[in-house]
């Protein structure tokens, strides 16, 4: 594994997007600094920018498009002149380092930044393919899903990041079919040698690979915590985090040691999760201090992504949830003041 911030390709892809996308703000009337003293952050699976569609089609969305449909402004907006440039976009389900950085350019250029000034942490650089269709009857979208691993896109005007801040990735849970379940005794860890072996499935877990960083706001020096995960879909019906283990409060849920320490040396933190488990309660993650924002429905009926945080969270006027998200899964943002 390795954290990477740069490829040829994403340079491209990203300039291309500079010279035909309108910006929301103008760079040179953007400050280096937050005037405003908040902290922007956003949490989606960006499935891939593949959306499933109910008659077994897909859809393929443009980095541009997907970021447009779920930015807001202070009231919840989406595409008004007022919507801010996010410090932080913990997502769920990129195709590696080529997808996330060149999102990332193109987040910048929406808001008339030279390439270079979000930059993109992955917890697998070029994730091995798995699976079959992925449930587009075109085969060549589908395939577009079958690298799957998790981010962090960071803005580098507001924040700062030292090396030894990047935390290992740390494996998901997960009950084994055919294992019983036993209240817990049957979870085993979700990695060689206790994945899925089969021939089409043997690398899916790396999908599930959680990262986190701590990074530090340039005006005050106030360090935050992020992380990102990505569940199995087993944690749904078992709640599994680790051998012999249902997770914080039956969740699933459970951060790394490397993780955990970075956590404990930082004033605001955030988790943005994909745990596809409905009906995981805000206060779960209370003894890290930590508060869970939106209510409302994020994949279909079920709520099964959450975003946590440590810190003065601005109330939203649509749960802090974007209905218009162009995914299949509707992103979840907090705006911390700080």
């Amino acid at each position: 594994m390795s954290f990477h911030y740069r490829s040829l390709g994403a340079v491209a892809l990203a300039t291309a997007a500079l010279l035909t996308t309108p910006s929301i703000a103008q760079a040179h009337e953007a400050p280096t600094v937050a005037e405003d003293r908040v902290l922007r952050v956003y949490n989606n699976n960006i499935e891939n920018l593949v959306r499933n569609n109910a008659d077994g089609t897909c859809t393929r969305i443009s980095g541009p498009d997907h970021l447009t449909s779920m930015l807001v402004d202070d009231n919840g907006k989406t595409g008004t002149s007022d919507v801010q440039a996010p410090d932080l976009l913990i997502v769920q389900q990129v195709r590696g380092t080529g997808q996330a950085t060149a999102y990332a350019d193109q987040l910048g250029a929406k808001f008339g930044y030279p390439a270079g000034i979000y930059k993109a942490l992955v917890a697998w650089d070029d994730p091995e393919e798995w699976g079959s269709s992925h449930n587009c009857s075109q085969q060549a979208l589908g395939d577009l899903k079958k690298k799957q691993t998790n981010g962090i896109i960071y803005n580098t005007r507001t924040l700062s990041l030292a090396a030894a801040d990047i935390s290992k990735y740390w494996s998901a849970g997960w009950l084994k079919p055919g294992t019983p379940y036993n209240g817990g005794a049957g979870c085993t860890l979700y990695k060689p040698p206790d994945n899925d072996d089969a021939a089409t499935n043997e690398d899916k877990w790396k999908r599930t690979s959680a990262l986190a960083a701590r990074f530090t706001i340039k005006e005050t020096g106030t360090t935050v915590f992020a992380a990102t995960m990505h569940l199995p879909e087993q944690n749904g019906g078992n709640a599994c985090a680790g051998a012999g283990y249902t997770g914080i409060a039956n969740s699933g849920i459970h951060v790394g040691a490397d993780a955990t320490s970075l956590m404990n040396a930082s004033t605001i933190r955030v988790i943005g999760i994909d745990a596809n488990r409905a009906n995981i309660a805000s206060a779960t993650l209370g003894g890290f201090g930590m508060t869970g924002y939106g209510a409302k429905a994020t994949a279909g009926s079920r709520k099964i992504d959450y975003l946590f945080v440590k810190g003065a969270v601005r109330p939203s006027s649509i749960d802090h949830t974007v209905g218009s998200t162009k995914s299949d899964h509707l992103a979840l943002y907090g705006f911390i003041e700080f």
